[in-house]
């Protein structure tokens, strides 16, 4: 009777582990599939020029992004299924349910965002595809249509990320959400380059919105996990997928501009153009910030505060460090005057300390999507 107890109690605990893994990790390989085709795309326009609506670029980029939309709709479904047939719905698959017109569906919250980026995604690539009939050849990647499905992309992967906060008591719970939030960040520096509309006679708004999004990512991923380990750990991440995409972009777009016969640029610089926009002295700024935090908790001090001074270091060095490597990657650069340096620095800086502050209690609010431990509290 033991054995079999203690048979039945190990497949029911393995059971448990698994749920919500499946659909999990197949919203974050749609996200993954979009990541590859906005890369492939931005080097595209880099190095070869304009394009059409139909590209191999775009398939990945819609597809993964149809992936993302049937598996969330699949979730929710199910989720309503269950509940019209009187069986309780698990939190840790998507987190908690809400009800969507009136109660008609019941979705997990993480897996309805997802899925709302997602329909929001397919929605702007109709105005994208107009867009392509009416102007023809698109010569940037800033057009107003892409805007909106950068900003799609993006819902889309907080829901991923909430997703996987949700089963935070897995392993695989706690390594996805560092994952989802990994292609946010990676992504981030596209959304920033929208600030290049902002004037930039006295600072750089570009390396200032793109300092301030991965300071708080990285802080969302310090506060998530709550120990040593999520801010360098998600900075590793991202230093990985810079490194594939770096050797990816370039070869990428070479090998379908052969496949379809057009010619590179006869003055191409050679440099990835979306991996090169991620900071890439973010690894060392991230430890530093792990030892921040780690000073703070020997000395006892509130995690949150600690995580705005955290911040505010980590977008100081960050703001510093994108003009200069802009100046190291492209032979044409220029490096700023030191006033400027200074000035895109320092806000840097404060955007920094907002960055921290928000960070922290972000990855907290993750926390809150799973079911609480016992004797669990929050610490702001």
């Amino acid at each position: 009777m033991d054995l079999t107890a203690s048979g039945v109690h190990t497949a029911s605990v393995a059971k448990q582990a698994r749920t919500g893994l499946l659909p999990a990790n197949v919203v974050l390989g749609g996200s993954l599939l979009s990541l590859v085709g906005l890369t492939w795309d931005i080097q595209w326009h880099s190095d070869v020029g304009p394009d059409t609506f139909f590209t191999l670029p775009h398939l990945f980029l819609y597809a993964g992004s149809a992936v993302v939309g049937l598996a969330s709709l699949a979730v929710v479904l199910l989720t309503t299924a269950a509940r019209r047939a009187g069986r309780p719905a698990d939190p840790r698959v998507g987190g908690r349910v809400v009800n969507v017109f009136g109660r008609t569906f019941a979705a997990p919250l993480g897996y309805l965002v997802s899925g709302v980026g997602a329909a929001t995604f397919l929605l702007y690539g109709l105005w994208d595809q107009w867009w392509h009939g009416l102007y023809g050849f698109d010569a940037v990647i800033d057009s107003p249509p892409h805007i909106g499905l950068l900003l799609s992309i993006t819902v889309s992967l907080i829901g991923t990320t909430a997703v996987f906060a949700a089963a935070r008591e897995h392993r695989w719970g706690r390594l996805g959400t560092l994952a989802s939030l990994t292609v946010l960040l990676t992504f981030a520096p596209v959304l920033a380059l929208g600030l290049q509309q902002v004037p930039d006679d006295y600072a750089d708004a570009v390396a200032i919105g793109t300092s301030m999004m991965a300071v708080l990512l990285v802080a969302v991923g310090a506060g998530f996990l709550r120990r040593p380990g999520g801010a360098i750990g998600t900075a590793a991440m991202v230093a990985a997928v810079q490194g594939v995409f770096w050797w990816f972009s370039p070869w990428a777009a070479k090998a379908y501009a052969d496949l379809v016969d057009l010619p590179l640029r006869d003055t191409i610089s050679g440099v990835p153009e979306m991996p090169s926009l991620a900071p890439l002295a973010l690894l060392p700024v991230a430890g530093l910030m792990e030892l921040v935090y780690l000073a703070g908790r020997r000395r006892g001090w509130r995690a949150g505060r600690v995580s705005v001074v955290a911040g505010g270091i980590a977008g100081l060095l960050l703001g510093l460090s994108l003009p200069v490597q802009r100046v190291l990657l492209y032979t044409y650069a220029h490096l700023p005057p030191a006033w400027y340096l200074t000035t895109t620095a320092v806000l840097s800086a404060a955007f920094g300390l907002l960055g921290g502050f928000a960070g922290w209690r972000f990855g907290g609010m993750l926390c809150l999507l799973a079911p609480a431990k016992k004797g669990e509290t929050a610490d702001a």
